[in-house]
């Protein structure tokens, strides 16, 4: 508990020390002259001043940097934070100040020596140690490549050596032997090299202290563990076996957890496999790769026993929706609230539609190829979404296949994975856009009435419980002000339009949970959340700009 209180006073101060030297450069009436103090004891030239300027400016950027990952203990950025803070420290003896920003950088560095112990979270296993020298190199070069130019070309009265000292300096702020016809020339090669000195020291910083998202892969002897742990309980279980994920096994081996990184949270998907007994030993080694990360803990789509067993790990729990399980023994198209599936099935069997029911093995491996195309092109999104609900292939062994023909065409394919021996869990389903209305109903249908699986698992309805609620009579204004949101944002994301398609067929609702450490985390575990699912979070766009560089 005082590990933790020290770290957050840590974080604050931090944050506190950069912005006062952000403001001590930046905002006149937050200066006052020390000049009959340290500066004029130490006589100290203008352009010392101005160098010094700018390290407070951009250490002062850099410390409110810092400040995130030393909420996350990383040792990496203490050290950055250590020398941070004594730069700064020194930096206020040039820069004429008041001696506040310099009594806080001084307090922050004798705070963080002695509070060392409590930040030894370790590097990301994919560390941004050698882009970020190449990133700071890249940009320094290239700030006095084109500073050195820029003279070059300028009418000043200077040799190579001297052009190449004044580009130089230009990256500190500090002015060069160039002795410059015009202000406006001095100037702007002033502030080329200050653009390219300041990016490149706070973009290296990034590539040092961001949260690196090392690409998982299982090997195929991990996969065969999981598969040896697979059961009948959990219904989503399958879908850890997404090569996509890292995995921990308990000591005993009868336990495992998967998880991908994300924005810095080790996000998990449904419920630990293996014996529920041996749960938490596999959890506690999931949380010690956490903490030795600095990783935010984080699980989606876990069942109330999971969640159950999250929480004695000290984890908030929120239920975020349900899941749709149909039990084919009961299941049938009689009856009135059937009206709307019957209906569908039987306008599409009238317009042609048949519907076909194999097991992926079965499949020549020609028509399997076929089937991926058709299902990558109905996609309809760039990329594949789905995380706890998503195999993320087509064809493995044991899943089934079903189709709807219409005149010897694929017009929809549904593929559903094992759960267990005796149910099956929906993981693809799509349709082409021109295929008439109700080729959906009718898949599903076809299979609930045939399949001697027991029991199978149809969509996630998000926040299903708050749509209910919303629209009972006598819901209060909370309630349905809730379902009001939720619809408005089905528009993007289907909400709505998913718990309304799985009401039809007359589902039990499994609530399905998500565990996260506090509400703090939130923010970045829904960022992780949905950029898992493929639903938003980070702009694609900028993650590829960031690989790339």
């Amino acid at each position: 508990m005082a590990g933790a209180t020290s770290v957050a006073v840590i974080t604050w101060v931090t944050r506190l020390a950069g912005l006062l030297a952000l403001v001590s450069v930046l905002v006149p009436a937050g200066r006052r002259t020390l000049r009959g103090h340290v500066a004029a004891w130490l006589e100290l030239p203008h352009e010392a001043t101005v160098g010094a300027a700018t390290v407070a400016l951009v250490t002062g950027v850099l410390l409110m940097l810092l400040a995130t990952g030393l909420k996350r203990r990383k040792r990496r950025a203490w050290q950055l934070a250590v020398a941070a803070a004594a730069l700064l420290t020194v930096s206020h003896l040039g820069l004429r100040h008041t001696l506040g920003a310099g009594l806080v950088s001084l307090a922050l560095l004798v705070a963080l020596i002695a509070t060392r112990r409590y930040f030894i979270a370790l590097p990301d296993p994919v560390t941004g140690r050698w882009r970020a020298i190449r990133v700071f190199l890249q940009l320094t070069v290239a700030g006095v490549a084109i500073n050195f130019a820029l003279l070059s070309v300028a009418p000043v009265d200077a040799g190579v050596g001297d052009r190449l000292a004044q580009s130089t300096l230009a990256l500190i702020g500090v002015s060069g032997p160039v002795v410059f016809p015009a202000l406006w020339l001095e100037d702007l090669s002033a502030a080329v090299g200050l653009l390219f000195g300041i990016g490149a020291v706070l973009l290296a910083a990034y590539f040092l202290l961001r949260s690196a998202e090392p690409a998982p892969e299982l090997t195929d002897e991990e996969v065969e563990r999981l598969r040896g742990l697979l059961g009948e309980r959990d219904s989503l279980g399958y879908f850890a076996l997404r090569r996509d994920k890292f995995v921990v096994f308990s000591k005993s081996g009868k336990a495992a957890v998967t998880y991908r990184v994300i924005a810095g949270v080790a996000l998990c998907s449904a419920d630990p496999l293996g014996d529920p007994e041996a749960w938490p030993g596999a959890i506690e080694e999931y949380l010690d790769v956490c903490r030795r990360y600095a990783w935010t803990p984080a699980t989606m789509g876990c069942s109330e026993l999971g969640a159950t067993v999250w929480a004695r790990f000290g984890l908030e729990v929120l239920e975020i929706g349900d899941e749709a399980v149909v039990d084919t023994d009961t299941f049938t198209l009689e009856g009135r609230v059937m009206r709307g599936v019957r209906q569908a099935v039987s306008r599409t069997k009238r317009a042609g539609y048949t519907a076909r029911i194999r097991k992926a093995e079965d499949l020549p491996a020609a028509e399997l190829d076929e089937l991926r195309a058709l299902a990558a092109t109905w996609r309809g999104t760039d990329t594949e979404r789905g995380f706890s609900m998503a195999l993320g292939r087509m064809g493995d062994p044991g899943s089934v296949l079903v189709t709807a023909e219409h005149d010897g065409q694929v017009r929809g394919l549904l593929q559903f994975v094992p759960w267990g021996e005796k149910g099956l869990s929906l993981d693809v389903m799509r349709r082409d856009r021109t295929a008439d209305n109700g080729v959906n109903e009718l898949m599903i249908s076809e299979l609930l009435l045939t399949t001697p699986a027991q029991h199978v698992s149809l969509n996630f309805a998000a926040f299903r419980a708050v749509l209910e609620q919303g629209q009972r009579i006598g819901a209060g204004p909370v309630a349905r002000l809730s379902a009001r949101t939720l619809r408005f944002f089905s528009r993007w994301i289907q909400i709505e339009t998913l718990y309304r398609f799985n009401a039809k067929f007359q589902p039990r609702w499994v609530p399905r949970y998500l565990a996260y450490p506090a509400a703090r985390d939130l923010p970045r575990v829904g960022v992780a959340v949905f950029e898992a699912e493929g639903l938003g979070g980070r702009p694609s766009g900028l993650l590829r700009a960031l690989q790339r560089v």
